[in-house]
């Protein structure tokens, strides 16, 4: 049981441990990844906890403005979730309303009620659930 789900029945990114979906890459070698990671899940990451998932999540975010000066949710969610795959307008709305900001509003990606904000919101969208308490997040901000 991940936060009271039944894993057995939890969307994928909780069964995996990564609730942000980041895809599998072998030039990544994240922390706290599951040494099996491509056997279990062939296109997602798989984590032994859910703390590196969400440190993952945050280490991406965090560079999409260090290296891409991706400011807004519109800005970042659009990298993040293309149009090719996703309601790109959707996920930025909903995120949007879980942060209570505005699609173009400039957010700090330094700052950790931000970055653990636009995450919790992110990892709600890709599963449609929210099993992780905020010290799971703030977990995986201090082991960033």
């Amino acid at each position: 049981m991940a936060g009271g789900i039944d894993l057995s029945t939890a969307p994928r990114g909780i069964r995996n441990n990564n609730p942000g979906n980041i895809e599998f890459n072998p030039a990544n070698d994240w922390k706290g990844q599951h040494p099996q990671s491509q056997q279990i899940d062939k296109r997602f990451c798989v984590f032994t906890e859910p703390e590196w998932g969400i440190r993952a999540l945050m280490i991406i975010l965090r560079n999409y403005q260090r290296k891409y000066d991706l400011k807004t949710v519109e800005e970042i969610i659009n990298r993040w979730a293309p149009s090719s795959e996703n309601n790109t307008k959707a996920y930025v709305n909903h995120v949007c309303k879980q942060m209570m900001v505005e699609k173009d509003e400039e957010l700090d990606l330094e700052d950790k009620d931000t970055l653990i904000n636009l995450s919790r919101a992110i990892c709600k969208h890709e599963n449609g659930v929210q099993p992780y308490s905020i010290y799971h997040y703030m977990s995986a901000w201090d082991i960033m």
